[in-house]
């Protein structure tokens, strides 16, 4: 087959030299100080996280949906500076920082906090001041305890985790940066996406999850082979490689093609209801299986998985602790001038200060539910969560990163040390999910944060900026998300998590990466299956091309797999809209997208099928493209 060869001019080599040598080198140079933390870049963003934090609460509340705001924000600023006015490529990627922030906390919040309006004794906390006090604090300390974890994840983990929606925004970055044809291999993969996205998910020409179970009685009972085809989901698996998708996607076979089928065999022996569930396994489909029974399991060897991610860790964050300590005892005021602009982040007095400031505030607080002991629990099982939520999305991005896994991890540790405390009544359920939610918001936020870190990291940002910025973007963001929840709303199965902490503990002795095989246990495996197909295109090609040229983050499939991901999050948002718009008919209050609907690809006769041929062509299509080559001047 012949090579296609194109001439592009070469703006993402200083990306490649990763591969070639241990200084990586961004885009802009350390050494060149250009506007970044500038009064525009700061106003623009903070309305962005505004607009993008009450939307997603909208969104959440309404249909259950949340979508990643980094790379919309990206290219929405550097559209507006092009009408209004010139700016550098570091003031667009503040823009982005600090208008994401609103969008992840956002994300956090709107999937736990509403849970306390089903406690005896929540809805008084449900009020603005709570709800923003709660956003706030989990907004925070996510930023803060990605600190120290910045230089141990982002910069010496470069080369193994890819963070692939932080990488796209800054392809996506640069490309408008620089412009010319080589933009082009972005905005083609972004071009695509959308109208595969639009074709598929508004006018419904095909399905979006073609599946196929077996039959209760067969021989394999309710194993399924299904697959959520999206465009940014192959992107993903382009990115992360075969390598890692193959591990993913062999935690949800284990969890669908094994344990489901074996607890439905032996189930429908089985008469009572076993907790969790409050059915007979025999009156329970697929789903309910996998909800009651499967989802803990998977919760265990992520929590697992966590604690590996930790312990691995620990030497760097100790270091970077250690650091700190000698500032504190040999004073060096001069250590900001000597640090390179790229290497300067907030000091750790801050860091540790504010986490502590923030535990004595809440504490403090008369009518918020947070006791001392419970404000440690926030900082320990915080910190803990917010290192695996940030190698978690180093592997396989924001929007697949199961946060409700560690938010459901933290409430039940939460909920047996208050057992163990005799702390059982009614006023004790508030203060547990309190910490859940803290949590949960500050892995959520900690994901979003890791991946701009990630971009800044590429371009070439400084990271005392990108933090200030974060911060200020969960600020103006926390101030819409609590009035926009409120206008919008007027048993444990702790024997399942420690199987599955078995499983994980058994993956890790294998030398296998648990986390990355807990996280594809716990995802439906119709997440995993795309974003493994990603992986097998990359392997593919990289038969082909060898594997240094075609892990080249420079390389034409890794720009139009960065397409694809910015694509398929900006058409998530606008069918997200849709969906969030009602009309009617036929008498009938439906949402928008309903109407545009054809229904064609779920009445087709083979619709799983023809959905299948579509992704496969879109696969095609960038293995094809992967193989351009630009020609050197």
């Amino acid at each position: 087959m012949r090579k296609h060869c194109v001439s592009y001019p070469v703006i993402h080599l200083f990306i490649a030299e990763m591969e070639q040598q241990n200084d990586f080198k961004p885009y802009i140079s350390p050494k060149d100080f250009i506007p970044e933390f500038t009064l525009k870049a700061i106003i623009l963003g903070s309305i962005f996280g505004i607009i993008f934090g009450a939307a997603t609460v909208y969104l959440g509340l309404k249909v259950g949906l949340t979508v990643s705001a980094s790379i919309p924000i990206a290219v929405l600023a550097i559209s507006i500076f092009k009408k209004v006015g010139k700016a550098t490529i570091l003031e667009s990627n503040m823009v982005q920082t600090i208008g994401s922030a609103g969008e992840s906390v956002a994300a956090g919040v709107v999937f736990t906090v509403p849970a306390l309006l089903f406690l005896a004794e929540g809805k008084a906390y449900f009020q603005y001041f709570q709800i923003f006090v709660l956003s706030l604090a989990g907004g925070i300390l996510g930023v803060l305890f990605m600190v120290p974890l910045r230089k141990s994840l982002i910069v010496k983990e470069h080369g193994n985790l890819p963070y692939p929606e932080g990488t796209a925004c800054a392809n996506v970055l640069i490309a408008g940066e620089k412009g010319g044809s080589l933009a082009n291999m972005v905005y083609y993969g972004l071009g695509l996406a959308f109208l595969y996205k639009v074709l598929m998910s508004v006018l419904g020409l095909w399905k979006e999850v073609p599946s196929y179970i077996f039959g209760r009685k067969s021989a394999l009972p309710n194993l399924s082979v299904s697959g959520e085809i999206t465009p940014e989901l192959l992107g993903v698996g382009y990115v992360i490689g075969y390598r890692i998708a193959a591990v993913m996607v062999a935690g949800g076979i284990l969890s669908y093609w094994v344990l489901i089928p074996l607890i439905t065999f032996l189930g429908d022996y089985v008469t009572v209801a076993i907790a969790p569930a409050t059915k007979p396994i025999s009156e329970l489909d697929l789903n309910g299986i996998r909800a009651n029974y499967v989802r803990y399991i998977g919760a265990g060897a992520v929590t697992f998985g966590g604690l590996m991610t930790l312990l691995k860790t620990l030497p760097t964050i100790l270091a970077a602790f250690s650091d700190t300590a000698k500032e504190f005892s040999q004073k060096k005021q001069a250590n900001e001038t000597s640090t390179e602009r790229t290497e300067r982040s907030l000091p750790m007095s801050f860091v540790l200060f504010g986490c502590l400031f923030l535990v004595i505030f809440m504490v403090a607080m008369p009518n918020l539910p947070v006791n001392a002991l419970s404000g440690v629990m926030i900082i320990i099982f915080g910190f803990f969560f917010v290192t695996v939520a940030s190698r978690i999305v180093g592997l396989i991005g924001s929007s697949s990163s199961p946060v409700s896994g560690m938010t459901i991890a933290t409430l039940m540790a939460t909920c047996l040390i208050f057992v163990g405390m005799g702390w059982t009544g009614n006023a004790y359920q508030p203060i547990a999910l309190v910490v859940g939610s803290i949590v949960c918001i500050a892995a959520a936020n900690a994901g979003a944060t890791s991946q701009d870190l990630k971009t800044g990291f590429l371009v070439g940002a400084t990271p005392y900026y990108q933090q200030l910025g974060l911060l200020i973007g969960v600020f103006v963001s926390t101030l819409a998300i609590g009035g926009t929840m409120l206008l919008l709303h007027q048993s444990i199965g702790i024997g399942l998590v420690l199987i599955g902490m078995a499983i994980a503990a058994v993956v890790e002795l294998c030398g296998v990466s648990s986390l990355a095989f807990a996280v594809g246990a716990y995802l439906p495996l119709s997440s995993t299956t795309p974003i493994f197909i990603g992986g097998i295109v990359k392997s593919m090609v990289e038969r082909r091309q060898g594997a240094h040229e075609a892990e080249n983050e420079a390389g034409a499939g890794a720009l139009f797999s960065s397409g694809l991901i910015a694509g398929g999050a900006i058409t998530g948002i606008l069918i997200a809209i849709l969906m969030g718009i009602s009309t009617t008919v036929n008498g009938k209050i439906v949402p928008l997208a309903t109407k545009f609907n054809t229904g064609i690809g779920e009445s087709m006769r083979y619709g799983d099928l023809f959905a299948l041929v579509c992704f496969l062509a879109m696969a095609f299509v960038l293995y094809r493209v992967s193989f351009i080559k630009e020609k050197q001047a």
